[in-house]
């Protein structure tokens, strides 16, 4: 454009409500079917319907027929390797968050991953073990299975602990969680319900992850230092289990503290390095696989020591060979879990579709939200019979799917092969593994949540209401538990999004010269206020939330108490109609002494007394009839709050031709009041003051019963102290539940509402009388450039 400014120009009547339907040709052009018609089509059965039914549930019937072996079997082959060697470690040592056994680790990032790539429509997620999923399912097998409960009296008469039993316990109820949260991820799917996540912004999300990393932590450290602090439950628990741990620091296990700092450092340096050179290097490092190897133990240690005995290092303990045949969770626990599996099935949920639409906007395909809910409850759900925990998808294993060249969920099926060749065949090599090294797996791949406390920064230069969301997120899951800390959170952003509807900005808009357009008047400058005229505008919505104060808004932006008008007004018609009384029985009474006297001697001296006194009294009735009109007057300009709008009169040394904006040609901007046409309705109009009021409603989307009594309050109260009340931009959904509430009437008319502000406010500039003006378009502003 060579830095030229597009302009345009427009010509045509102005639109109210009634004449944009005659012009548009309002009606309904849908062809959406009737409701019986889609009753009809939805028991109608044909072939192409059944097919379409059975892709949409199970779609793995519609890609794997057309999967090219030459573009993707490579990709997914490596993809599968590297990210199955990942389940390994990361299964056992995420199975210890959860409480349970390694091994039961190993079954969750086998069962459900095969679940997935038949009915999941993410390509690139990773599904398994998660850390914020197992803490939440180790909260609940420990409070539900405490070791309080399995103590038992030894052969020396010393207490001791059934972990046998207790294991198989916490198993049970990890299990009726995993099978009731993936019900409840499978109902809400069927129903159409994927949406359920988006009251669960990103900065809750993120909060809560973070939060939930400091629990992972934590549950951690008692391995580091060999240590057992006791079991903490409820609000707090995590800072009772942290000074607990300070206090039994002196007694940490040297060993064990040298086997975590090794593992540690190991794992750090190699991780960055994976991280710097990740575009050169053809699969990342599995560093995580070497740590949890046999030959890197036998190396540290003599291949003729037991860790276990020799060095009193906490290890795996027994992986048994083999899957164990499928067994129906416990129901009868589902009472007693179920608030936690719905926790379980909606963070799930929020995490893996948040990384599978992140994915799928990258490579350009579409994650079908309610079928993913579907996909997760049926992996939940057969997971549950086969002594899995709550899977969902994992960054960390995804990133590494997705670079590595994974292009299906092929790629899961392959990372399951190599998870069910360690349960059938290798899993004993692993029984001798320290804990610590689990719990240094664990600590390392934290370190993406923890990086999220730079939200923090980046939130307190963009939105601090969502910092406020991620801030309560965080604190009260850190010191109220997952459970109790995740409904604080969801509670704390419904009220932050209640409260952005009840504080909305409200604004006096002013013209730009030159222009149909209409600004704030505090923001810009050059928006300046149409003399006679306020228009007002809500950032938000009006419901039954803020419709007073919108009310309340516009009397203070526009400075008209409309409460004080109305009582002066009552006041004024009190004492005009106790005038006009009194009036009325002097009246009568000087007519009794006229009848009085003309029956007299002085007949002809009492009737020019009386008709002296009637005309006194005619004079004294005019005078009050004046006196209304001037109360009438004053009242509407002697209790205005704010800003009188002293611009309005009229100012007779200006010329007609003089304006503010060096405007030429047809017309004008927005004009200045005419010196002509002062009788009559514009007189008085101009007296005073402001004279119309146009209420910008663009931003409502949807009106309620309080909203439409509230307008017609407004219309009402306004009308009575003779101010004209007009809508603007109002959308056709808002036009419709106006006339289906009854809110258009005689009193009210459709020509009372506008298409633009625009329109409304030539429309009342040229029923005030000033015809004599025209807007302008191509003027020059004092803004304006080339």
């Amino acid at each position: 454009m060579d830095g030229k400014e597009t302009e345009y120009f427009v010509r045509r009547d102005v639109l109210d409500e009634l004449r944009l339907d005659e012009v548009a040709q309002k009606g309904s052009w849908s062809s959406k079917p009737s409701l019986s018609e889609q009753v009809k089509d939805s028991l109608r059965c044909s072939l192409p319907k059944v097919k379409r039914i059975i892709l949409t549930w199970i779609p793995v019937l519609g890609w794997l027929p057309r999967y090219s072996i030459r573009e993707n079997a490579l990709g997914d082959l490596i993809s599968g390797c590297s990210v199955g060697i990942m389940h390994l470690p990361q299964g056992m040592a995420y199975a210890l968050l959860a409480s349970l056994r390694p091994v039961y680790g190993l079954y969750t990032s086998l069962f459900p991953v095969l679940v997935y790539f038949i009915f999941g429509t993410s390509r690139h997620i990773s599904v398994g073990t998660f850390a914020v999923l197992s803490i939440m399912v180790g909260s609940v097998t420990e409070r539900l299975a405490p070791d309080s409960e399995f103590m038992v009296n030894g052969t020396n008469g010393t207490a001791g602990l059934d972990i046998d039993a207790r294991d198989a316990e916490r198993v049970k109820v990890a299990c009726a969680l995993t099978l009731l949260s993936g019900i409840f991820q499978i109902l809400l799917g069927v129903v159409r319900f994927g949406f359920v996540v988006t009251y669960l912004s990103e900065p809750l999300v993120r909060g809560y992850t973070t939060g939930s990393a400091c629990h992972v932590c934590v549950s951690q450290l008692k391995y580091l230092f060999g240590v057992k602090p006791s079991r903490f439950s409820g609000p707090f628990s995590l800072i009772y289990t942290l000074v607990d741990l300070c206090s039994l620091l002196p007694q940490t296990r040297v060993p064990e503290l040298v086997v975590s700092l090794v593992a540690l450092a190991v794992l750090i340096v190699v991780k960055e390095i994976n991280a710097c050179y990740r575009h050169k290097l053809p699969l990342p490092l599995p560093i995580e696989l070497v740590v949890v190897s046999p030959p890197w133990l036998l190396t540290l240690f003599c291949s003729d020591c037991v860790l276990e005995n020799k060095y009193y290092i906490d290890v795996v303990g027994e992986i048994p060979s083999g899957i164990k045949a499928p067994r129906v969770p416990d129901a009868s626990l589902f009472s007693q879990v179920v608030g936690d599996a719905f926790a379980v099935a909606i963070v799930g949920y929020a995490i893996n579709i948040s990384l599978g639409k992140t994915f799928g906007l990258k490579h350009g395909y579409k994650v079908d939200s309610n079928q993913e809910l579907v996909a997760l409850g049926l992996s939940n759900t057969v997971g549950g019979f086969f002594q899995c925990y709550s899977v969902t998808s994992s960054l960390s294993r995804s990133l590494v799917q997705e670079s590595t060249g994974g292009k299906t969920q092929v790629a899961g099926v392959i990372s399951s092969i190599i998870v069910l060749i360690t349960v059938l065949k290798i899993g004993a090599l692993f029984e001798d593994l320290p804990k610590a090294v689990l719990s240094c797996i664990v600590f390392v791949n934290l370190k993406g949540m923890f990086k999220q406390f730079m939200d923090v920064a980046v939130l307190w230069k963009t939105n601090k209401v969502d910092l406020l969301v991620w801030l309560v997120t965080f604190v009260s899951t850190v010191l109220f538990n997952l459970d109790l800390g995740l409904a604080i959170s969801v509670g704390f952003s419904m009220l932050t999004v209640i409260f952005r509807t009840q504080l909305p900005r409200y604004s006096i808009l002013g013209n730009v010269p030159g222009t149909d357009v209409y600004l704030d008047t505090e923001i810009y400058r050059e928006a300046k206020e149409i003399p006679g005229i306020k228009i007002f505008r809500s950032s938000t919505t009006i419901y039954y939330t803020n419709a007073d104060m919108y009310l309340e808004a516009l009397q203070e932006k526009s400075g008209i108490e409309i409460g004080k008008l109305l009582t002066a007004k009552k006041k004024h018609d009190a004492k005009q109609k106790r005038m006009q009384e009194k009036e009325k029985k002097k009246a009568k009474k000087e007519a009794k002494n006229q009848l009085f006297m003309s029956n007299g001697s002085c007949s002809l001296k009492g009737s020019e007394m009386n008709n002296g006194k009637i005309s006194a009294g005619t004079k004294g009735e005019s005078a009050a009839n004046g006196g209304a009109l001037s109360l009438t007057q004053t009242a509407v300009n002697g209790f205005g709050k704010g800003q009188a709008n002293w611009a309005y009169q009229p100012d007779t040394s200006v010329s007609d031709t003089d304006s503010d904006t060096g405007c030429h040609g047809d017309g004008g901007s927005i004009p200045q009041p005419s010196r002509e046409g002062d009788g009559g309705e514009n007189a008085k109009t101009r007296g005073s003051g402001t004279h119309s009021v146009i209420l910008d409603v663009s931003t409502t989307s949807f009106v309620d019963t309080v909203t439409v009594k509230t307008l017609k309050n407004i219309f009402t109260d306004f009308g009575e102290v003779d101010l004209d009340i007009y809508l603007a931009g109002c959308q056709a959904c808002v036009v419709a539940q106006l006339e289906a509430a009854g809110f258009f009437s005689d009193s009210i008319p459709k020509s009372r509402l506008f298409v633009t502000v625009h329109d409304a406010v030539l429309h009342v500039l040229a029923k005030t009388g000033q015809t004599d003006f025209v807007i302008v378009n191509d003027c020059t502003t004092s803004s304006h450039h080339k």
